[in-house]
């Protein structure tokens, strides 16, 4: 068995215990979906799933973000603005910046909007940029494998920064991770993030295999206000 159609085999297996084992009906328009077209289907809904997932979580530890959104707003609507078909990419409130050119805003300290709607349509956007802003794919559509990897790096200066990027008061810009009431560790948040990565990492490599297109492994700084290019 090749190491791209292992690979294949294992992201299908899991998509099917995450799924709780329920077959998804045969569609038509899947004749026309190579293997890979169908595991990149099946990362996007995953990676939508993780997105929504984070995004709720951070509205829950930081309730006062919200507040600083449209009149009436609330988690419902912006899952909404996030994740809809087809993707919203332009938000005034955000002076219209989408994917990497959001994500800055979250950590600006002039910035009197909602911090976590900005880091989500960054993350969200950004991920939807490593797809090519696909949300399906086809054949005849091609896969960047050095976008994916890329993203997945951007991402983990994204939950470093979260972690420790700080208001001039000292105050962090976002919670996130935290000690619970009874005392014990809540990684919650890093364990999102570890699961965005590895998909994208994996997507990257399965790519990388199929067509035999080399990943330039390059490194951003945590501390850099510079994002690798998606």
């Amino acid at each position: 068995m090749s190491r791209v159609l292992g690979l294949v085999l294992m992201i299908l297996v899991l998509q099917g215990c995450a799924s709780g084992g329920k077959a998804r009906p045969f569609e038509i328009k899947n004749l026309a979906k190579s293997d890979i077209d169908m595991v990149a289907d099946s990362h996007i809904r995953a990676l939508n799933d993780l997105v929504r997932e984070l995004t709720i979580k951070l509205y829950k530890r930081n309730p006062r973000e919200l507040k600083k959104g449209p009149p009436g707003i609330t988690v419902s609507r912006r899952l909404q603005l996030l994740l809809d078909s087809p993707r919203l990419i332009n938000h005034p409130e955000l002076n219209g910046r989408y994917g990497t050119d959001a994500i800055p805003l979250a950590f600006e300290p002039d910035f009197r909007g909602d911090r976590v709607f900005a880091l989500m349509v960054g993350i969200s956007g950004m991920l939807h940029a490593s797809y090519s802003y696909r949300d399906e794919f086809f054949m005849l559509n091609d896969i960047d494998q050095q976008k994916l990897f890329n993203s997945a790096r951007n991402l983990e200066a994204i939950a470093w920064r979260l972690n420790n990027r700080r208001q001039p008061d000292g105050n962090l810009f976002l919670l996130s991770n935290g000690i619970a009431d009874n005392g014990v560790p809540n990684y919650s948040f890093e364990r999102i993030f570890g699961k965005l990565i590895a998909y994208q990492d994996m997507m990257a490599q399965i790519v990388s295999d199929k067509t035999n297109r080399a990943i330039n492994s390059v490194v951003v700084g945590f501390a850099s206000t510079t994002l690798l290019p998606i």
